[in-house]
């Protein structure tokens, strides 16, 4: 409504313009026609230009910067999912010795007790439960049920999950279980009492208990904590995977 109300005050303008340039040329001898009609030529015809471009820009000036805006969020889009699609090949090329699909996280349950994920494949991309879930920094956790389109996965971080795990170095055995407190830490109990497990060492999945694969990657013990005896010993084990910032996984379909 206003861009039409400013349209019509430029023709106005050019319309009044137009009128006394008449009435100028009808008080004017026959002779000096010509040469009037040259001088304002020459002066109308800037101003005429110049007010007909002004009426455009006004007309066209919102749809301008409409279409700018929306080629800005198409190009934003974009490139979110180039970035998607770079992750997930970069994934499928470091776990190349698998047989895997790539999905995307469409949904989380991060709270105290429970940590699943819902991710955008399901059966009718061949996923089934018990699968193996992994993300590029290493285990995610593994699939609990599907859907046609969809798969849930328990995390290792959820309160309900054990993971048989062993020290990259040491190749001592752990049992590594979600925690409520913390949404990033194991707690790694079933220590041997001679184990000789050390800070900062890499903890793996050992490929015992019939769900994981052998050699995943899963995190660091972050720190040893001594009991009054052996048998009470624990490890805090920091996972490699931040689960708050988790967007892309790869589900392992030949384990």
């Amino acid at each position: 409504m206003e861009r039409d109300r400013k349209g019509g005050i430029v023709g106005i303008i050019i319309t009044i313009i137009i009128l006394i340039m008449l009435v100028i040329f009808s008080n004017v001898n026959s002779e000096k026609i010509t040469s009037i009609e040259n001088v304002a030529s020459t002066i109308v015809m800037p101003i005429e230009n110049g007010l007909t471009y002004l009426k455009n820009k006004i007309n066209n000036n919102d749809k301008f910067f409409q279409n700018v805006n929306e080629l800005k969020t198409e190009n934003e889009s974009l490139k979110q999912k180039n970035s998607e699609l770079e992750q997930q090949l970069n994934l499928a090329e470091k776990y190349g010795e698998y047989k895997t699909v790539p999905g995307t996280i469409i949904s989380r349950d991060i709270s105290n007790y429970s940590k699943t994920l819902v991710i955008n494949i399901g059966s009718d991309n061949g996923i089934k439960e018990k699968m193996t879930v992994l993300a590029d920094e290493g285990l995610v956790g593994y699939v609990i049920s599907t859907t046609n389109k969809t798969a849930k996965i328990q995390t290792i971080v959820d309160s309900a999950s054990a993971t048989s795990c062993i020290a990259s170095t040491t190749r001592d055995t752990m049992i590594c279980k979600g925690t409520i407190e913390n949404k990033s830490v194991l707690s790694a109990s079933n220590i041997d009492t001679n184990a000789r497990i050390i800070q900062g060492d890499s903890v793996e999945t050992s490929g015992l208990g019939g769900i994981y694969l052998k050699g995943i990657h899963v995190g660091k013990i972050k720190k040893v904590n001594e009991g009054s005896n052996k048998t009470d010993s624990y490890a805090t084990i920091e996972t490699a995977v931040d689960f708050e910032k988790l967007e892309n996984v790869l589900v392992i379909t030949n384990q």
